[in-house]
């Protein structure tokens, strides 16, 4: 357990938001390795949550080179108690672990009690899709308000918002991206003579994707309405028709549940599903694991292996339904 503060680490602060070393954490997450806002999120609320579940019980805030083993077993069984599903459990000890691999990387401890920490087995669900036959109703609902007929004729703001979205939205799926990747893409990112983009990936990681024709005219109607021919570093997909910022990935989030109700589509789902359509519609079409691990920029194949148990189960589906024999 814990004791006094170390004298090469600054004193934790009673209240966890204003823990040092989390912050420098969370700053080089954010800065350095360039990780989504949802991730630094996620990660804060993780740490903040075990600083303050330390100092409930023990009294004092966590002295981070002084903990064992055996404080955050004594966590992980606190988090049982809460009947906290296996995700949300391996979500805070993902981040208490980065937390450490950043406190090693500065020389201020010299071990990592969590490493070898048994968890409970993740919970493998199968990620959820937009049907193929119901894709192109989603991509055409932000344009939906724009060719209505109506006495009052859109804005030039709402006309420039409608382009924006569906040009966003072919993106993410043309390309399989992230929400954070297609929100931070520049005007010289997309390469229209030979149809690919340079992304910018999780941890500061590029790569280079193609882009369907669909999605670059979309993009080229979009920037057509803009007007002049538009500087290198300028975002593809601002936040307003004259604005110089890219727009939010919670503004996009936002808007999707309007144009999932308009395609007839369950509202909660989130621009993440648009990814995983991408791989799952690639693979029911014979593309090979390898390339579509590629395209999505995933570091470990088993990471996208979860596509191939979604086809694989449509497969099973389908097989019960039709064959006389199943």
């Amino acid at each position: 357990m814990s004791s006094s503060a170390s004298p090469n680490v600054p004193a934790s602060s009673p209240s966890p938001e204003a823990d040092p070393w989390v912050e420098r954490y969370l700053l080089e997450l954010e800065a350095g390795r360039n990780a989504s806002v949802y991730t630094v999120r996620n990660y804060r609320q993780a740490l903040v949550e075990f600083h303050a579940w330390y100092q409930q019980t023990q009294g004092r805030p966590p002295d981070w080179p002084r903990l064992t083993r055996d404080d955050f077993r004594l966590y992980l069984r606190s988090l049982g108690r809460r009947n906290l599903a296996r995700s949300p459990i391996h979500l805070r000890f993902s981040a208490l672990r980065g937390f450490y691999r950043f406190l090693l990387r500065e020389g201020q401890v010299t071990k990592h009690p969590i490493r070898d920490l048994s968890l409970p087995k993740r919970e493998r669900r199968l990620p959820q899709f937009v049907p193929v036959d119901r894709i192109a109703a989603l991509l055409e609902a932000p344009l939906k308000p724009l060719n209505a007929d109506s006495e009052k004729p859109p804005t030039r703001a709402q006309i420039a918002t409608g382009l924006r979205d569906a040009a966003l939205l072919e993106f993410i799926y043309s390309s399989g991206l992230r929400i954070s990747e297609v929100c931070q893409l520049q005007v010289a990112d997309v390469d229209v003579a030979e149809r690919r983009l340079r992304i910018r990936g999780k941890g500061r990681k590029e790569r280079i994707v193609p882009v369907g024709r669909p999605a670059l005219a979309a993009l080229n109607r979009y920037w057509e309405f803009l007007g002049p021919v538009r500087p290198p570093t300028a975002p593809a997909f601002p936040a307003t028709a004259d604005s110089v910022v890219a727009v939010r990935p919670s503004e996009i989030q936002v808007h999707l549940k309007r144009y999932l109700l308009a395609a007839g589509l369950d509202s909660r789902l989130t621009p993440h599903k648009l990814r995983h359509s991408f791989a799952t519609h690639l693979l029911d079409r014979g593309a090979d694991l390898r390339s579509v691990q590629e395209l999505l920029g995933h570091a470990r194949l088993a990471s996208t292996e979860i596509y191939t148990h979604v086809s694989t189960e449509r497969l099973k589906q389908a097989y019960q339904a039709a064959h006389p024999r199943a």
